[in-house]
């Protein structure tokens, strides 16, 4: 079924949302964000281990599709999430992969009674 002109800018606008959130070092730094408290590149640096040209990547990345908003004071540069759904956007995501981390152990538990193979 086709879009119509009215719906497809709205699906681009989520599609682009999760773009932003398609990279592990970025669901890594709004992790690191969601606490609710301003980080400074240093610190966040420091957490995730990453260059600084990468972190900076990164930071654009989630910057660009309004994940995140920084500010600047004096030689520090202050990152925060941009809406207190973010960190509900992630606790959902990883209530959903312990979901699926329990039904996979399960599987896998599972495999234990199959039958011999020769």
């Amino acid at each position: 079924m086709p879009f119509s002109h009215t719906e497809r800018p709205l699906y681009e606008v989520k599609a682009g949302l999760f773009k932003g959130l398609s990279h592990p070092f970025r669901i890594r730094l709004l992790e690191l964000l969601a606490d609710g408290e301003e980080h400074t590149v240093a610190e966040l640096q420091a957490a995730t281990g990453l260059e600084a040209s990468h972190l900076s990547q990164h930071l654009a990345v989630l910057r660009r599709h309004r994940l995140v908003e920084s500010d600047r004071r004096a030689s520090h540069v202050y990152y925060r999430l941009a809406h207190p759904d973010v960190a509900e956007l992630l606790a959902v995501a990883r209530r959903l992969l312990v979901t699926f981390v329990a039904e996979d152990g399960a599987r896998l538990r599972a495999v234990e009674f199959l039958p011999a193979l020769p």
